[in-house]
């Protein structure tokens, strides 16, 4: 399925819809070239869970984790940049973090990808027409709830 979002707007009400769907054990893989919106979405699925305040990027920490109350899911944000190889998200312990919460990976591909699990929502963000596209792909545990 591809989506056009057009503006912030856009983006703000598709990771809002996503946040109403999303369930504990669900990944969303964020890809993208840099600045294609992949940190933009997440902070709005994050908003969409209820969380008011800031939403830092993960970039420098690679995960950073909100739980209940501020959420209404416990939920790992993760930029996966930084790792030079898949066995570095073993290493920084990505398993225990996923136990019982929602996963919102950026640069999946880094730490070995995650499209083969059933409840792995891809969304590859491109730029266009100074909007975005979303390229949405889903696990056979997100169908029939992904948004449009």
């Amino acid at each position: 399925m591809t989506l056009r979002l057009p503006d912030l707007a856009a983006m703000d009400r598709f990771g809002r819809a996503i946040a109403k769907v999303l369930r504990a054990g669900d990944v969303v893989a964020l890809t993208g070239g840099l600045g294609a919106g992949k940190t933009t979405l997440a902070r709005a699925i994050i908003a969409g869970l209820g969380h008011q305040g800031e939403v830092p990027s993960p970039s420098f920490s690679i995960i950073e984790v909100y739980d209940p109350p501020s959420v209404r899911l416990p939920l790992i944000h993760a930029d996966f940049y930084r790792l030079a190889h898949p066995s570095e998200a073993d290493e920084i312990g990505l398993d225990d973090y996923r136990d019982g919460a929602a996963l919102l990976a950026e640069w999946p591909d880094h730490a070995g990808g995650f499209s083969h699990e059933a409840g792995c929502l891809s969304i590859l963000l491109e730029v266009a027409d100074g909007g975005r596209i979303a390229i949405v792909e889903a696990g056979a545990d997100w169908l029939g709830r992904v948004p449009e």
